[in-house]
């Protein structure tokens, strides 16, 4: 199995230690055939990327584009956004998505929600559910429905690492995600999706993506511990978006 693109990086404009350049030459050093730039959503108040260097990255992406278009990679800017409400609202506007090529949505701690009431059920409620059986199920309903409620309202080509922060429903995220054509992802750098929960989403149509999750360029195509849990969980190949098929 080997993977032909990698579309979940991250660079120096959010937590990443590498610049766009660096992502491209790893990527090529990988023999990838394409790379995406997705870099954290501007409300992550951490490492979220900053509103003034969108239009930036892009004109960067553009002529990185001229620079290696006779090398034989594509160039996709792209965004991880992440849910800032239990109504599906995401920090992605409008004038963000017409600027980007791909848009990625994950649920991160260290964001800024939209009301005082979601953020009790992001710092307080999901929490606390992931260790003590109180609210543990409405916790996982509302992340889920969080979730469904975004990609219904937005374009969203990938859910990142599924359950890798908070508890979520794998069989009915799968279900949906299959219906708005959003993949879901095998993280490489995080134990989501794992064998179990892959196979859990199998028992529907929806379609996967095997990335790194890059923070360095050096981790760019490292995607074996992905590919690992893939061929554990039996993921038939057709059903994987970023794979070379013979």
């Amino acid at each position: 199995m080997r993977i032909i693109g990698d579309y979940h990086t991250h660079t120096i404009y959010s937590h990443g230690t590498g610049t766009i350049r660096d992502n491209v030459e790893a990527a090529l050093n990988k023999g990838l055939k394409e790379v995406a730039i997705c870099d954290h959503g501007p409300k992550h108040y951490l490492y979220g990327i900053k509103k003034k260097d969108i239009s930036k990255m892009r004109e960067e992406v553009e002529r990185l584009k001229e620079e290696y278009e006779d090398r034989g990679i594509k160039i996709l800017l792209g965004v991880e956004a992440n849910i800032i409400g239990f109504d599906g609202t995401i920090d992605v506007d409008e004038k963000l998505l017409k600027e980007i090529d791909i848009l990625l949505l994950g649920y991160h701690y260290g964001v800024t929600p939209n009301s005082i009431m979601n953020g009790l059920g992001m710092y307080i409620l999901n929490p606390i559910s992931k260790g003590l059986p109180l609210g543990r199920k409405s916790s996982l309903e509302l992340n889920t429905k969080a979730f469904i409620k975004a990609i219904n309202k937005y374009p969203v080509d990938l859910i990142t690492h599924p359950g890798s922060k908070v508890k979520l429903d794998i069989k009915e995220l799968a279900r949906e995600a299959y219906k708005h054509g959003t993949a879901l992802e095998i993280n490489s750098s995080h134990s989501q999706l794992s064998v179990d929960n892959i196979k859990i989403a199998l028992e529907e149509k929806v379609e996967f993506m095997i990335n790194s999750d890059a923070h360095k360029p050096e981790d760019v195509g490292n995607v074996e511990e992905g590919i690992k849990r893939a061929i554990e969980a039996e993921v038939p190949l057709q059903r994987i978006r970023n794979i070379l098929r013979n």
